[in-house]
């Protein structure tokens, strides 16, 4: 089981609670996991059996590292293929039991077409999703994680991250049409992340949404969630500070009337559910699995 220790409790309006927690394994093995907020549906869970492939030499830039940099490249070929959706492309994997469900999986800086992102999004269709990664930089170059981080602030500008209602219309009317989804759900990392955020403040059709390691935008806008939404953050995040975290926190309290959780991984780092192995090291595996866990956890709850 895994022993979690709160360090905030409040009640929602609705009288749901939000926790934040900071996770200290014991048992990693064991099926179930004592934060779970419900019994997972008949679909065995494979967030943790899923099989890692090989990874790849770390594609930092080590004369100038950036706390967002790639972390480990995983060798992934994928289960899905590549389609045309109106005006972008994207990597749709279809669940081999046709329920009805979806989840939009968002990239971060590094694109689209990163093995990483895909081995998640196919991780999600094994446990009953059609899942769809669409380019959200719509044909332009994602991070070149060698490049100068100087330039990083000026390539970003051209890539908003909540300027994409564009294709998030384009990808909705596909999986309905296409794939014949009836509930929708969302899941993004990094830059994903903020798109996750904007999205489930704008889209009341998504019924659930993982934000993990997103950038926190401070407008009073972000905090109005349409649907329940789940936030993951690191504890050594660089790039979003605890500070933060606290702020996200308070403003939920105050402006948010659906269910939400945010939790905090005791000692991990930007980039920790889907850039790092499993087995890179045997004190942070734990901690990618609790949060690959919970990401399917909170969409099956939900959607």
């Amino acid at each position: 089981m895994t022993e979690m220790t709160k360090t905030q409790k409040s009640p929602h309006a609705d009288g749901a609670e939000t926790e934040v927690m900071r996770l200290e394994p014991k048992n990693i093995c064991s099926p179930r996991s004592r934060n779970r907020e419900e019994s997972s549906p008949k679909m065995h869970c494979t967030a943790c059996t899923f099989r890692t492939p090989d990874v790849k030499t770390p594609m930092a830039n080590e004369a100038n590292p950036c706390p967002c940099d790639i972390g480990h490249r995983l060798d992934y070929g994928g289960m899905g293929q590549e389609v045309q959706v109106e005006h972008i492309k994207a990597y749709v994997t279809r669940s081999p039991v046709d329920a009805g469900k979806a989840v939009i999986v968002v990239q971060d800086i590094f694109g689209w077409q990163l093995s990483n992102t895909r081995y998640m999004a196919d991780m999600i269709a094994g446990n009953g999703y059609t899942t769809i990664v669409p380019d959200f930089f719509v044909g332009q170059e994602p991070w070149d994680p060698a490049g100068d981080w100087s330039t990083f602030p000026e390539w970003l500008k051209s890539r908003n991250a909540r300027k994409i209602n564009r294709e998030v219309d384009a990808v909705l009317r596909y999986l309905k049409q296409q794939c014949h989804a009836q509930k929708i759900g969302i899941v993004g990392f990094c830059w994903g992340g903020i798109v996750v955020h904007h999205v489930m403040t704008t889209y009341p059709e998504v019924r659930a949404g993982v934000s993990v390691y997103g950038i926190i935008r401070d407008s009073e806008d972000v905090y109005n969630l349409k649907n329940p939404t789940l936030f993951i953050f690191a504890e050594n995040d660089a790039v979003i500070p605890l500070e933060q975290v606290s702020i996200l926190i308070q403003k939920l309290k105050e402006h948010c009337i659906v269910n939400y959780q945010v939790k905090t991984f005791s000692g991990q780092t930007h980039g920790f559910v889907h850039r790092k192995r499993e087995d890179c090291s045997p004190a942070d595996k734990p901690y990618i699995e609790e949060a690959r866990r919970n990401l399917i956890e909170w969409l099956n709850k939900y959607i």
